[in-house]
């Protein structure tokens, strides 16, 4: 099974309080490997208020937090009864289980926070094979030539006119195949 995001509904308030639960039960129950990123969408605003600066932590989505998973039914329990989850968006109830957030959502909310979806050195390395998702390469596929970290950008090696050609990609433009 592969990982992905899911929208996880809590007590408005509450998100970094779940967040710490669901990252202590799913440490202390072994699943590690199963709920592997929790992340409380917040952005920074500067506030000016009688001549002084403040910045300011604002929820992105108040009452909701984002779980990267792999969806199995021990995770799925783990998660649903962690106190202060009130369910997954995108599940009917009666047992169904949630659709996923596709990857450009995730890029987009991720990428407002300063994050990224994938994991550079862990998730790619040079010579993975990834798939092109957006841009004038999408649906094409190559392979990693180079991984510049600092900006988030990739070199890919796709198959053009049957010539390699490099492109130079961002993070938010590719997945793993």
């Amino acid at each position: 099974m592969q990982k992905e995001w899911y929208v996880v509904n809590t007590y408005s308030g509450h998100e970094n309080k779940v967040k710490e639960k669901l990252e202590m039960r799913a440490s202390s129950m072994g699943m590690e490997d199963y709920i592997l990123r929790v992340v409380v969408p917040e952005t920074v605003e500067v506030e000016v208020k009688d001549g002084v600066k403040k910045e300011k932590v604002k929820k992105m989505f108040p009452g909701y937090i984002l779980v990267e998973m792999v969806m199995t039914d021990e995770a799925w329990y783990v998660v649903r009864n962690t106190p202060g989850v009130t369910g997954f968006i995108g599940s009917s109830g009666k047992g169904a289980k949630p659709f996923p957030l596709t990857t450009k959502e995730v890029d987009k909310i991720l990428s407002s926070m300063g994050m990224s979806r994938l994991d550079i050195g862990n998730e790619l390395k040079l010579e993975d094979k990834v798939k092109v998702i957006n841009g004038p390469f999408a649906n094409m596929y190559g392979k990693i030539k180079k991984i510049d970290m600092e900006n988030q950008q990739l070199e890919v090696a796709l198959d053009l006119f049957g010539q390699e050609t490099i492109v130079e990609l961002n993070l938010t433009d590719i997945e793993i195949v």
